[in-house]
């Protein structure tokens, strides 16, 4: 069994999730959203996501972590303050020791809806079935128990590949 955390980066609201692997099998543990006070310097905003990312990670023990890719946008501001938010989402849980991969929304949305033009609605419908009885607060928590799942098929993919044998 593998633990997996998945994470959608923001600076306003970094969206959380971890699932249990086995096999070809998902399992729910928990996910949420670390949310930071606009009010607040971005140095203040950074500590309180890495402080809450390192705090799940020493509770929840994932073996691994993935991280969504930022896309750019026209606000060079708001692009570079994500960012700053990604780049925690990396080194938090590298500094815990885990391994971390990064995910493109369009791989993402590919891996859990099948079609990387998938919406965010959609998005949690699979979300919604494919871990029964999962209760989201936020569309930045599906979207990170999405970046968890993609990283499963990952890994289940290159576990294949590794041993020889052939996906169709």
């Amino acid at each position: 069994m593998a633990r997996l955390l998945g994470i959608d980066p923001g600076l306003r609201f970094t969206g959380w999730g971890v699932i249990d692997v086995e096999g070809n099998r998902l399992r729910h543990v928990a996910n949420g959203v670390i949310a930071t006070n606009s009010a607040d310097s971005v140095p203040d905003r950074l500590k309180v996501l890495h402080e809450n990312l390192l705090a799940l990670i020493d509770r929840l023990s994932p073996i691994e972590a993935a991280v969504e890719e930022t896309y750019v946008n026209r606000n060079g501001t708001a692009t570079l303050k994500l960012g700053y938010a990604r780049g925690v989402a990396l080194l938090a849980p590298a500094l815990a020791g885990l391994s971390v991969a990064e995910y493109g929304a369009l791989s993402v949305k590919k891996a859990v809806v099948g079609t990387g033009s998938a919406d965010k609605n959609q998005v949690a419908m699979m979300i919604r079935r494919l871990l029964p009885g999962v209760e989201l607060i936020r569309a930045d928590a599906s979207d990170a128990l999405a970046v968890a799942i993609c990283h499963a098929h990952h890994r289940a993919s290159a576990r294949h590949v590794a041993a020889g044998v052939r996906m169709a």
